[in-house]
């Protein structure tokens, strides 16, 4: 059963209070066999909107459901008037400091992998290998009826073409690559089919109120299970999807460690929450353990297109 998104949460008791001591962090890392799981905050240093915060983005936004954009076609060319625009924000961005340390731990063989909550694809395109991408990625697109995949680089061209002129100037864009647009600027957007069966696409990425595929949460959760300790970075832990993981390693006596300046959902069952800037805090921890930081990798490749040689997965199935 889905159910309506789950935005914000109310803490019930006060959590130890976050320190800026990145000695228990360093110890983890140094010991190997980290598992990463990661959300926006470790991209709002490249650009990216945060969702919470004192300027995030469900402030003056509210995502676009499952179901909204499954029953309504007038949602869906909101969706796609402000994804067009909001994509070309998301190719400029580029991976930042802690993305790059991410990949430069992974080089080093500390970590036993990496979960990311985000649809950018940077930690990717900071050298990362063997992501999983909890929430998938925007960089491809899944019909709805026939499942065909295909590259997001050829929906935007095919939006272009369909839609001529269109260069309506957005308030911002989300972190779901959602622009803010009026009504008036979304206008008569024309949104296009499935080329292969004429069905609705969607974006290869798991809306607020749609369930995350089951073998990719199986996955998730092997990966807790053979994990260390699991490092959480720049997530709130306000959904489910996240939560889960940092609950089921507390509850196997993992580790988990938090690196996040506000206050999350999962504080009470870390045994430390370091409240620093992400890319500060994972550099001077790349220093401490000798790791080098590749500064090259701060660009994407292919200019300012998002990464497009990812394998696209099959349309997402709901949990049973």
């Amino acid at each position: 059963m889905r159910m309506r998104p789950t935005l914000d949460w109310t803490p019930t008791e006060e959590p130890p209070p976050a320190t800026t001591d990145l000695g228990p962090v360093t110890d983890a890392l140094r010991a190997g066999g980290v598992l990463v799981l990661s959300g926006v905050g470790i991209s709002t240093e490249s650009g990216i909107p945060d969702y919470r915060g004192e300027n995030g983005s469900l402030s003056r936004h509210t995502p676009m459901t499952y179901q909204d954009f499954t029953a309504s076609a007038r949602a869906r060319q909101r969706y796609w008037a402000r994804g067009h625009l909001g994509w070309r924000t998301f190719g400029r961005a580029r991976p930042n400091a802690g993305h790059r340390a991410v990949a430069a731990f992974g080089r080093r063989g500390l970590l036993s992998g990496v979960i990311t909550q985000n649809v950018d694809g940077l930690h990717q395109a900071a050298g990362s290998e063997d992501v999983v991408e909890l929430h998938g990625g925007l960089d491809r697109v899944v019909c709805l009826s026939c499942g065909d995949a295909s590259p997001r680089r050829e929906l935007a061209r095919r939006l272009e073409e369909a839609n001529p002129g269109y260069e309506p100037v957005p308030a911002g864009t989300n972190p779901d690559g959602d622009a803010d647009l009026t009504p008036d600027q979304v206008g008569d957007f024309r949104v296009v089919p499935c080329a292969v069966c004429g069905g609705i696409l969607k974006p290869d990425v798991v809306f607020f109120g749609e369930s995350v595929p089951p073998r990719r949460v199986d996955h998730c959760r092997d990966l807790v299970r053979g994990a260390t300790s699991l490092l959480v970075l720049g997530s709130s832990l306000t959904v489910m999807s996240g939560l889960r993981f940092v609950r089921q390693a507390a509850a196997a006596g993992t580790p988990v460690l938090i690196v996040n300046r506000d206050r999350t959902r999962g504080d009470g069952h870390a045994v430390t929450r370091v409240g620093l800037p992400l890319g500060t805090a994972l550099t001077a921890v790349a220093d401490r353990l000798g790791v080098p930081v590749d500064e090259r990798a701060a660009q994407r490749p292919g200019g300012d297109q998002p990464p497009a040689g990812r394998p696209a997965s099959r349309a997402p199935q709901p949990e049973q």
